[in-house]
């Protein structure tokens, strides 16, 4: 009888197993069957709610998730902090690998950009200690008097006497002031910008700069657009990309040079005059060329001393090169002439973001002189301030 007991099993028992599984399976079943209508019925944008909400609640998912999205949350939000400060925690370049700073940098952009008004006053003042670009960004009659010898940016033994043709050529004051435009774009040259189609957006800019006359004709107008209000000219670029005979030959083919800068309308000029003594023979060339050909383009020269200070500046950022590059000279100046600032076609690796390899120039391949730039840690920068909301740096698509 104990043994009959024992082995006994109550028959109903099974049933309530089976029972409670089948539910557990349906239950299942019509979650999946209702996400799949909700699918249907009102598209992608149920399917990235819930990942935006996933997000909002402090879930983390990895970045092919979050690629595709264009800015939409708020800057503010919790997870734009945490992403935001995912960047932050990299102090220098040195710490992650590259594919690393590309994941975060591609997580950030799920957030919208804003500029933060007391990390970018700050920042300013800082240039404005430093540099003061609206007072001595170029060499003017005012800033260089006739009479006084000014210093070589390089050649610090070398001193150029300030003659009165010298100083003739020379703007009587500098054009532009403190926080003078709005919003203003910066166009670099790199690869990263072929193919995003910014080119309406970067000509809806107060100001547009330029570095060393790249090409805007249709064939890249989409990306890169055509306005241009000032843009950089490097002496190297004329004695090797225009000039086959060398700047010697200036005089001979000032044509083919001219109707390059053409394209530019009416954008004013600066050149590094007086970075060495070579540099300055071969913009006075320039300069005497333009009034030959009765141009009303201004002409500008960097002065020397600006660009010391923004060499000094830099390097206690982390920028540490034998020369920054045109391009960061340019952002430097736009920082303090404009209220925000934006940045297209910058960047120092050989492929973007996503991965994918890119030309180092969005119009060829040619490679800078190794050890001359130091491009990385500049973006490195850049990333980091956009983070901070004192500049908008583009790497992707414009919509």
């Amino acid at each position: 009888m104990l043994r009959r007991r024992m082995g006994y099993a109550d028959p109903s028992s099974g049933k309530d197993i089976l029972g409670n599984r089948s539910l557990c399976f349906i239950f299942i079943c019509a979650f999946g069957l209702v996400t799949l209508l909700q699918q249907i019925l009102y598209g992608k944008n149920y399917i990235k709610s819930l990942f935006v909400n996933s997000v909002y609640d402090d879930c983390v998912y990895p970045s092919r998730y979050l690629e595709n999205y264009d800015g939409s949350y708020e800057y503010n939000s919790t997870a734009c902090r945490e992403l935001r400060q995912e960047i932050m925690d990299v102090k220098v370049l040195t710490m992650v690998k590259t594919s690393d700073l590309f994941e975060r940098w591609r997580n950030l952009q799920v957030c919208r950009w804003e500029q933060n008004k007391e990390e970018t006053s700050n920042f300013k003042m800082s240039l404005s200690r430093c540099c003061n670009a609206p007072s001595f960004l170029f060499t003017t009659k005012r800033n260089t008097p006739a009479g006084t010898k000014l210093r070589y940016e390089v050649d610090t033994s070398g001193i150029l006497p300030i003659t009165n043709e010298v100083f003739n050529m020379f703007q009587d004051d500098m054009p532009y002031s403190k926080s003078q435009y709005k919003k203003c774009a910066v166009v670099g040259n790199g690869g990263i910008i072929k193919n995003t189609k910014c080119g309406k957006e970067i000509d809806s800019a107060d100001f547009v700069f330029r570095c060393n006359i790249p090409p805007i004709n249709a064939k890249y107008s989409a990306d890169v657009g055509t306005k241009t209000d000032l843009v950089t000219i490097n002496p190297s670029i004329i004695t090797e990309r225009y000039c086959k005979y060398g700047f010697q030959k200036l005089e001979k083919w000032r044509r083919p040079f001219y109707e390059v800068l053409q394209n530019y309308e009416n954008s004013s000029v600066v050149l590094p005059a007086f970075y060495n003594t070579r540099n300055t023979d071969v913009s006075f060339r320039v300069k005497y060329m333009l009034d030959d050909f009765d141009s009303q383009r201004g002409v500008f020269f960097f002065h020397p001393q600006y660009l010391l200070n923004v060499q000094r500046f830099w390097a206690v950022q982390g920028v540490r090169a034998k020369r920054v590059s045109s391009g960061l000279m340019l952002v430097t100046a736009a920082l303090e002439m404009c209220e925000e600032v934006h940045l297209y076609g910058f960047w120092a690796f050989p492929m973007n973001p996503s991965g994918i390899f890119i030309t180092h120039h969005y119009y060829d391949n040619v490679k800078p002189r190794p050890g001359f730039h130091a491009m990385p840690h500049e973006i490195f920068n850049f990333i980091h301030m956009h983070t901070r909301g004192i500049l908008n740096v583009h790497t992707g698509q414009c919509t």
